[in-house]
């Protein structure tokens, strides 16, 4: 059992910034949604106007359940709730001593273990801001992270931030300030340079009052694993969430379908979460069908679309609710989501409603809103919504408009408020003087039987400008869907301009390591098709 963790001799790597790096001070936080008060009772004593968030939850978690296990490595340690709030002071006392306090970025470039976790509690308890960098990042990409924030520390693995440990040490106590930065978290950079959306304590503590009340299945303490890198969003700003209800969160060192089968089948896992390409390898286990998956109950998936066989087929084979959510890192991880129960339509085509509290609409160019039906930008309000975009005026200045987040994301709403996505701005192709939207022709091609997965990119045309090429991951590799099979099922629900042209057949779709469809590799791919 890891009951704190030892300080050792060897330097912490430091990288030293050309400038001071001064957070944006003159981008006033969205207005709170009319109706919606910040929850600054969250947890007791944890009003973001008298002490910070982050910190004050750590301590309180530490209180209530002591000893009970917080997060248990993959070699089997675990680290309790008490150790937890311990470590974090150790750590922050050292950071404390080497001058890291409010103003400062410490930079966590570690994999996803505990010691993330105390490293992250320790930087907001002396007052700095994290910025969490996904460790699968190429160097480059990782370098380009970091010359955005100019960190005053980089904690690259577990010795690292062992090396700041001062035992018994606890650290100086910052001033309250809702509006200071603890958290930056990097966009995943599908379509260009990633940007650092930062938040702040008034974000944390709206992003806990979201999810509390059964948005993942109900508030009890049961078992679960970390389904997503730490640095990302849906990890980063819901922490204090986890650490209010008292789980045990199980971390993997990879996510492999037989390894998390495994883990759900042992600790009688409730929830599962993560993205719907690992749904569809989980169902994929050969061993799938001889497994005790009794406990789970719900499946909550997001990051993108949910094909609506996958779907169908997750809930039949684990006899479970399946959830599809829809959020953004902008948004802090809350948006919108089907509900467990959802009839057909809501469960497997759309993204369901805003969650209460968020305001939501779809608006043309101009930012007027649009009636049912009609496809537009899709824009969105909460109490969770990011400061802005780390350094970034301008950026922010596009995206932060009046108190609402322009998310980027097209989409129509329905009469009964459901949502459905048709795609990114600027993923919009003109084939022939017509538009099409990507997702609109995928959500209508996964359906075929023959077709697990399947995204739709444009390319370049001599005589319409620009075509649509399916790219498609079949059901049986040995028997994958021809391009006329594909535009025969489209033909009945789209019109024929944005049936796809030409298919190419691939193993798996490319993902960014958010897990996100790489958009850039799949233009790559299909413009060296020849097909």
């Amino acid at each position: 059992m890891k009951t704190g963790i030892q300080p050792e001799t060897t330097p912490v790597p430091t990288r030293a910034p050309a400038t001071s790096p001064v957070p944006r001070t003159d981008i006033a936080p969205p207005p709170s949604c009319s109706g919606h008060p910040v929850a600054s009772d969250a947890v007791a004593g944890a009003d973001p106007a008298t002490a910070p968030y982050l910190p004050a939850v750590v301590g309180e978690a530490a209180h209530r359940f002591g000893d009970r296990p917080a997060f248990v490595d993959p070699d089997g340690t675990h680290l309790t709730y008490a150790a937890l709030h311990q470590s974090s002071d150790e750590v922050a006392a050292g950071m404390t001593r080497r001058g890291i306090g409010p103003g400062a970025v410490a930079a966590l470039t570690l994999a996803s273990t505990s010691e993330w976790v105390v490293a992250y509690a320790a930087v907001a308890k002396v007052g700095a801001t994290v910025a969490g960098v996904n460790p699968a990042l190429t160097d480059a990409e990782r370098n380009a992270c970091l010359d955005l924030v100019e960190p005053a520390l980089v904690l690259a693995d577990a010795d690292d931030v062992a090396t700041l440990a001062v035992r018994g040490g606890r650290p100086d106590a910052p001033a309250a300030d809702s509006d200071r930065p603890v958290a930056i978290v990097f966009t995943s950079g599908t379509t260009g340079p990633p940007k650092g959306a930062w938040f702040t304590d008034r974000q944390l503590t709206a992003v806990t009052h979201y999810d509390t009340g059964g948005a993942w299945g109900g508030d009890a303490p049961l078992p679960q694993y970390a389904s997503t890198q730490f640095a990302h969003v849906g990890f980063t700003t819901k922490l204090p969430w986890y650490l209010r209800l008292g789980s045990t969160t199980h971390l993997l060192d990879r996510w492999r379908a037989a390894d998390v089968l495994d883990l759900v089948e042992r600790e009688r896992i409730a929830t599962i979460g993560g993205v719907a390409p690992q749904v569809a390898l989980l169902l994929r286990d050969p061993d799938f069908d001889r497994r005790d998956l009794s406990a789970v109950r719900l499946l909550v998936m997001g990051g993108a679309l949910s094909p609506p066989a996958l779907v169908a087929e997750a809930r039949q084979r684990f006899d479970a609710d399946y959830s599809i959510r829809w959020s953004s890192t902008e948004s802090g991880g809350v948006g919108t989501g089907t509900a467990p129960d959802a009839d057909e339509h809501e469960a497997l085509h759309t993204v369901g409603r805003p969650r209460p509290g968020i305001g939501l609409e779809v608006r043309n160019e101009l930012g007027r809103s649009m009636g049912d039906g009609e496809v537009g930008q899709i824009w969105l309000r909460s109490d969770a919504v990011m400061s802005g975009y780390w350094r970034d005026p301008e950026a922010t200045a596009e995206t932060l408009v009046d108190g609402w987040l322009r998310t980027g994301d097209l989409g129509r709403l329905d009469a009964g408020g459901c949502l459905s996505l048709s795609g990114r701005q600027g993923e919009m192709y003109i084939r022939g003087g017509y538009n099409v939207f990507p997702s609109e022709v995928s959500a209508v091609l996964s359906d075929h039987d023959a077709v697990a997965d399947v995204a739709i990119v444009p390319r370049a045309d001599d005589v319409f400008g620009e075509i649509g090429v399916a790219v498609v991951v079949p059901t049986d590799p040995a028997a994958p869907p021809t391009l006329e099979e594909l535009r025969r099922h489209g033909g009945g629900r789209l019109a024929r301009h944005k049936l796809p042209e030409a298919l190419v057949v691939v193993d798996r779709l490319p993902l960014t390591a958010m897990q996100k469809v790489d958009r850039r590799a799949l233009a790559s791919l299909v413009s060296a098709d020849p097909t």
